[in-house]
Protein backbone atom coordinates (compact mmCIF):
# COMPACT_ATOMS: atom_id res chain seq x y z
CA UNK A 1 0.00 0.00 0.00
CA UNK A 2 1.60 3.16 -1.08
CA UNK A 3 -0.45 5.65 1.39
CA UNK A 4 1.64 8.10 3.43
CA UNK A 5 0.22 9.92 6.55
CA UNK A 6 1.44 13.24 6.44
CA UNK A 7 0.45 15.66 9.27
CA UNK A 8 -0.98 18.61 8.27
CA UNK A 9 -1.51 21.71 10.39
CA UNK A 10 -4.78 22.90 11.18
CA UNK A 11 -5.84 26.09 8.90
CA UNK A 12 -6.17 28.34 11.82
CA UNK A 13 -4.44 31.79 11.84
CA UNK A 14 -4.27 34.60 14.36
CA UNK A 15 -4.29 38.06 13.29
CA UNK A 16 -3.19 40.79 14.32
CA UNK A 17 -5.31 41.45 17.16
CA UNK A 18 -5.43 38.10 18.44
CA UNK A 19 -8.49 36.56 16.83
CA UNK A 20 -8.29 33.42 15.11
CA UNK A 21 -9.21 32.72 12.20
CA UNK A 22 -10.04 30.25 9.79
CA UNK A 23 -7.77 29.34 6.82
CA UNK A 24 -6.96 32.59 4.55
CA UNK A 25 -10.89 34.44 5.34
CA UNK A 26 -12.37 36.32 7.78
CA UNK A 27 -14.02 34.04 9.51
CA UNK A 28 -13.38 33.25 12.33
CA UNK A 29 -12.91 29.89 15.13
CA UNK A 30 -15.69 31.35 17.29
CA UNK A 31 -18.20 31.40 14.06
CA UNK A 32 -17.11 27.90 13.23
CA UNK A 33 -17.43 26.53 16.94
CA UNK A 34 -20.51 28.25 17.49
CA UNK A 35 -22.71 26.95 14.08
CA UNK A 36 -21.27 23.24 14.80
CA UNK A 37 -22.28 23.28 18.92
CA UNK A 38 -25.56 24.47 17.51
CA UNK A 39 -25.80 21.28 15.49
CA UNK A 40 -24.80 22.75 12.01
CA UNK A 41 -22.79 20.04 10.27
CA UNK A 42 -19.46 21.00 7.81
CA UNK A 43 -21.26 21.00 4.61
CA UNK A 44 -23.71 23.74 6.67
CA UNK A 45 -21.07 25.46 7.75
CA UNK A 46 -19.55 26.28 4.44
CA UNK A 47 -22.74 26.60 2.61
CA UNK A 48 -23.44 29.68 5.42
CA UNK A 49 -20.22 30.71 5.22
CA UNK A 50 -18.45 30.37 1.51
CA UNK A 51 -15.15 31.64 1.69
CA UNK A 52 -14.56 28.11 4.25
CA UNK A 53 -12.99 25.14 2.65
CA UNK A 54 -15.27 22.24 3.58
CA UNK A 55 -11.57 20.08 4.42
CA UNK A 56 -10.59 23.19 6.16
CA UNK A 57 -14.09 23.07 8.44
CA UNK A 58 -13.49 19.52 9.04
CA UNK A 59 -9.93 19.82 10.58
CA UNK A 60 -11.01 23.15 12.63
CA UNK A 61 -13.87 21.10 13.89
CA UNK A 62 -11.62 17.91 14.48
CA UNK A 63 -9.08 20.14 16.13
CA UNK A 64 -11.89 21.29 18.29
CA UNK A 65 -13.29 18.22 19.46
CA UNK A 66 -9.36 17.05 20.50
CA UNK A 67 -9.09 20.58 22.42
CA UNK A 68 -12.51 21.74 24.03
CA UNK A 69 -11.40 22.99 26.66
CA UNK A 70 -8.37 24.95 25.22
CA UNK A 71 -11.22 26.20 23.01
CA UNK A 72 -13.20 26.82 25.37
CA UNK A 73 -10.95 28.49 27.19
CA UNK A 74 -10.76 30.80 24.67
CA UNK A 75 -13.67 31.53 23.47
CA UNK A 76 -14.13 32.55 27.28
CA UNK A 77 -11.67 35.55 26.63
CA UNK A 78 -12.95 36.64 23.63
CA UNK A 79 -16.69 36.88 25.17
CA UNK A 80 -15.54 38.57 28.25
CA UNK A 81 -13.03 40.93 26.06
CA UNK A 82 -15.88 41.89 23.61
CA UNK A 83 -18.35 42.31 27.05
CA UNK A 84 -15.55 44.65 28.58
CA UNK A 85 -15.74 46.58 24.92
CA UNK A 86 -19.37 46.89 24.87
CA UNK A 87 -19.33 48.37 28.58
CA UNK A 88 -16.49 50.66 27.71
CA UNK A 89 -18.56 52.29 24.30
CA UNK A 90 -21.79 51.76 26.64
CA UNK A 91 -20.23 53.97 29.69
CA UNK A 92 -18.87 56.39 26.74
CA UNK A 93 -21.75 56.36 24.67
CA UNK A 94 -25.12 56.31 26.56
CA UNK A 95 -27.30 54.15 25.17
CA UNK A 96 -30.76 54.81 26.67
CA UNK A 97 -33.03 56.62 24.71
CA UNK A 98 -30.94 57.56 21.41
CA UNK A 99 -33.91 56.40 19.30
CA UNK A 100 -35.98 59.45 20.76
CA UNK A 101 -32.38 61.61 20.55
CA UNK A 102 -31.99 60.39 16.27
CA UNK A 103 -35.88 61.06 15.63
CA UNK A 104 -35.63 64.68 17.85
CA UNK A 105 -32.53 65.20 15.49
CA UNK A 106 -34.62 64.19 11.98
CA UNK A 107 -37.78 66.23 13.10
CA UNK A 108 -35.68 69.35 13.51
CA UNK A 109 -33.39 69.14 10.21
CA UNK A 110 -35.10 70.99 7.15
CA UNK A 111 -36.65 68.17 4.64
CA UNK A 112 -34.67 68.15 1.22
Amino acid sequence: MGLSFDSESVPLQVDAKDVIRVGKTRVTLDTVVAAFASGATAEEIVQQYPSLNLADVYQVIAYYLRRPSEINAYLKQRKAKGAAVRKRNEDQFDPQGIRDRLLARRATQKPK
